[in-house]
């Protein structure tokens, strides 16, 4: 889930509303952001993108060093721990 700001409403008297709903939404986005957990896979996603955070679990998917965090960057997993 992400932000992006809605227009600002053209009357005082809106402003209220605005806010409480912009208010709403940075809340609802900070909560899902800071619940997100390091999902662990047994195999790799099919199309990683640059930046992708994942955990393998070293089994069926390893990708270079065991089980630990991974990043992708460069085409490539790089083990973070």
């Amino acid at each position: 889930m992400t932000y992006a700001v809605s227009p600002v409403p053209s009357t005082v008297e809106e402003l209220p509303r605005w806010l409480h709903q912009e208010m709403t939404l940075i809340a609802a986005t900070l909560d899902v952001a800071l619940a997100r957990q390091v999902e662990f896979l047994n195999v790799a996603p099919a199309k990683p993108r640059e930046g992708d955070v994942r955990g393998a679990d070293g089994t069926n998917w390893n990708p270079g060093a065991g089980k630990g965090v991974y990043v992708y960057y460069t085409a490539a997993w790089h083990l973070l721990g």
